[in-house]
């Protein structure tokens, strides 16, 4: 074994292999994988092998789309077969809810170039003859779906590697991961010590057990799954044909053909995670004991929708473990608070992403960036605060959850409340209904006194909808309040803060006691965040941004570091308020002794003042495109400001808003948010944020030259908002725009302007498409709504109010 390398992979299974290979493929030749045992061992020899593109995030089922893609080519390459059978997959659907799930997702496949399509119970029938359609209301077929040889398509990426320059080491387990000074590692395995300047762990069910060993805790928990392999069935071996796979969400199981008989697994309720508390090392190519009790609910429900199963004898039981993070994404990228330490763990979906996480890692490792947003199943979208007390149970409720409909409004409630501010209490006793947020409970919206506390989950306009209505109005009619718990913050402090923000930045940064608004670019000219940065004295900046992005941020400011500049996270630090509407300045002068008039505190300033006894942080700004002052303050002093801001404001009718109205209000102005209309997947020109960049300052500050040629030559699309014809279900994310009869760009999101009374959607088209009074459709739940391109904001248009 060689005692440097430039990569060191830790893990042999599919996931290491891939990125062993993709490293390759980027140029990387210097690269060595350590195998404790022999490739496949752990999770991959036992997989079911199957491959899928439906996945509710876009970037994901793209990712999976180039996994599937992959596979020739790694036969190409190599020479060896994976066992590839591409006999297509169904999706049922048992009801409207779920059908609803399957037409999004199908409108979403139409501009991805995936060629699915949504079949009614009699073509179910046609393509898949073994499937009783009683209760059945259609489902989605897409012909990618398919499965494979888990250990010839995992030797296949080896060799691919191999041949690239890559080295394997088998039988070889990793002792200690030691970081040194200059970032570099040493990997202390049982056979020697390797130098290397990167690390990524690939370790699948060690994956816990190898991170330890950096100091770090990734979210993951290995958990218990089963699935069967019938005898011959003489419908499957005399059909001619492959039989497809299907999907029965609604019976919680997936089938296949495998060989002259079928597989079949479940996700069943009665789950159980395995090895909660670390992985035997000396597990391999080892299964679980059967444990047929805790499917037999399942596969009762199976016989009943594949009647063959009946007269089919079980020939074997498979059970072993797979990892699963929180939220069931690959936990992937830059590990927050590590230099050159990467991971690639959590990939319960193997076969359906493993080529995906290779070339994203890959991407990331040798490029500095992935080429797209893959904030799903960055690393960094968990922070310190995720603990095995809160991995567990949500580890438990997504795999009990993996066929369940995903609404768009729906909030889960395992391990929760897990973090809250001082005002959790004060928001219950008035009706709060809870979200979560980088698990910070935060509100959507207050509930009626006699209403429940809870919003039904749904594709189409909630029961939520009338009392959001009820707070956008108190915002445009009087004065409302919002906690600013969905901000992230950072302190920037230093001699050299000014400088290092000019670089960090692509915008002006503001002189003292005001601030500004600015893009954060990629080299590459795309988004990677929309800031707030206040100057509260030269040398001293607050920033703020979304909340749950804060470690992915700081993480991009931890690679860039200045030695004359501190920058910290004080996002926990630092709480308050927002006041908005057209009474918000006289809530504010009953406060405080300062002077907030128009003329004296200006739309963007930033003053430090005491309120009611509080010292604050008050901003001139809000999101709701309102009259509006963000105001922040230590913790212990929350529940004091807001008590006298309450106090204050009762004669003024002061009224709480949440999150929902929030999202409703900023439709008004056309504003965007993260990870909708600003994310990795966008440039600065194509989002409209260019309107922020200083181009005039001398400093040369990150993706400057990409943000300058884009400017020159101008973007291929643009963000633009429409007014669409909805019946009961609005915008959600992703649905397509057809113009003159052809699909030509996507919703990055929408909702209803309860203060104008329209449905609109922001969306991504041709530039040269964009013009006032465009006609399109947009295809909502698989109904074609007409829509109109419009450029002028349904409030303020002219922001008289919100500067005035």
């Amino acid at each position: 074994m060689k005692s440097a390398a430039q990569v060191v992979v830790i893990g042999g299974g599919v996931v290491g292999c891939s990125v062993l290979y993709h490293l390759t493929k980027l140029g990387w030749r210097d690269v060595l994988l350590i195998e404790r045992s022999e490739l496949t061992s752990g999770s991959t020899w036992h997989a079911a092998g199957g491959f899928h593109t439906l996945n509710g995030d876009t970037n994901m089922a793209a990712l999976q789309g180039y996994t599937i893609r992959l596979y020739r080519e790694l036969e190409e390459i190599t020479g060896m077969s994976c066992g590839l059978h591409h006999v297509g997959g169904i999706t049922l659907a048992d009801s409207p809810e779920r059908l609803d799930m399957l037409k999004a997702e199908r409108a979403k496949h139409r501009y991805m170039g995936l060629e699915t399509e949504i079949l009614t119970p009699q073509e179910i029938k046609a393509r898949a003859e073994l499937v009783n359609v009683e209760g059945v209301l259609g489902g989605l077929y897409d012909p990618l779906d398919g499965h494979l040889d888990p250990s010839g398509t995992t030797h296949a990426y080896a060799r691919a590697a191999k041949m690239g320059g890559a080295q394997i080491v088998t039988q070889c387990r990793v002792l200690e991961t030691n970081p040194r000074s200059d970032g570099s590692w040493d990997v202390v395995t049982e056979h020697g010590t390797v130098h290397a300047e990167h690390v990524v762990n690939a370790a699948g069910l060690w994956a816990r057990e190898v991170a330890t060993m950096a100091g770090v805790y990734l979210p993951l928990v290995p958990m218990a799954h089963q699935y069967i392999v019938t005898g011959d069935i003489p419908q499957i071996y005399e059909r001619g044909a492959e039989f497809p796979h299907v999907m029965d969400p609604g019976g919680e199981s997936y089938l296949r053909q495998e060989g002259r008989g079928l597989c079949i697994g479940f996700y069943e309720q009665k789950c159980e995670p395995w090895a909660v508390d670390g992985t035997p090392w000396d597990f391999g190519h080892a299964l679980l004991n059967d444990a047929f009790e805790k499917i037999e609910d399942s596969v009762a429900f199976a016989y009943r929708r594949f009647p063959v199963l009946e007269r089919a004898g079980v020939k074997s039981v498979i059970h072993g473990p797979f990892t699963f993070a929180p939220d069931g994404n690959p936990l992937v990228g830059p590990v927050p608070g590590l230099r050159n330490y990467w991971s690639a763990c959590a990939v319960m979906a193997g076969f359906s992403q493993g080529g995906g996480v290779g070339l994203t890692l890959a991407q990331w490792m040798v490029e500095g960036m992935p080429d797209r947003d893959v904030m799903a199943m960055d690393v960094a979208r968990f922070g310190r605060w995720t603990t095995p007390g809160y991995t567990v149970p949500k580890v438990i409720e997504n795999y009990q959850r993996r066929f369940s409909v995903s609404y768009p409004n729906e909030e889960l409630p395992a391990a929760r409340p897990a973090r809250t501010t001082p005002m959790y209490q004060v928001w219950d006793r008035m009706g709060a209904v809870w979200g979560a947020q980088f698990g910070l409970e935060v509100v959507n919206y207050f509930a009626r006194p006699s209403a429940p506390r809870y919003e039904t989950p749904s594709f189409r306009r909630s029961d939520a909808w009338e009392q959001v209505a009820a707070e956008v109005r108190a915002v445009r009619g009087g004065v409302a309040i919002n906690e600013v718990h969905n901000f992230s913050k950072f302190a920037v402090i230093g001699a050299g803060a000014r400088g290092w923000l000019d670089r960090i930045m692509a915008g002006r940064i503001p002189g003292p006691a005001r601030l500004a608004l600015t893009p954060m670019l990629a080299p590459s000219g795309r988004i990677i965040g929309d800031f707030t940065v206040s100057c509260l004295e030269e040398g001293r900046f607050q920033l703020t941004a979304s909340y749950g992005a804060q470690d992915y941020h700081m993480r991009w400011f931890e690679q860039h570091p200045e030695p004359k500049v501190q920058v910290e996270n004080v996002s926990d630090r630092r709480t308050g308020f927002q006041i908005a509407g057209p009474q918000a300045r006289a809530l504010l002068e009953r406060v405080t002794r300062d002077d907030v008039s128009a003329d004296a505190f200006r739309f963007l300033d930033v003053r430090q003042m005491t309120i009611g006894m509080a010292p604050c942080v008050v901003q001139r700004i809000s999101y709701t495109g309102d009259l509006g002052f963000e105001i922040y303050t230590d913790p212990m002093w929350q529940r004091h400001l807001f008590d006298t801001l309450w106090a204050a404001g009762q004669d003024l009718g002061l009224t709480p808003f949440g999150m929902r109205a929030m999202m409703s209000l900023r439709l008004d102005k056309f504003f965007g948010s993260w990870l909708r209309e600003y994310s990795p997947d966008y440039t600065s020109a194509e989002t409209g944020l260019d309107r922020f960049i200083d181009w005039h300052k001398p400093a040369e500050f990150i993706g400057r030259a990409a943000a300058e040629a884009e400017r020159a030559a101008g973007p291929a699309r643009r963000l633009c908002a429409f007014e669409v014809d909805a019946a009961d279900a609005d915008v959600v994310a992703y649905e397509p725009v057809w113009i003159d009869g052809a699909v030509e760009g996507f919703c990055t999101s929408g909702g209803y302007s309860h203060h104008a009374g329209r449905s609109i959607a922001l969306a991504m088209i041709p530039a040269e498409m964009v013009r006032t009074g465009l006609a399109a459709e947009i295809e909502i739940l698989g109904e074609m709504r007409p829509a109109r391109l419009i450029t002028t904001p349904l409030f303020d248009a002219d922001g008289a109010r919100m500067r005035g």
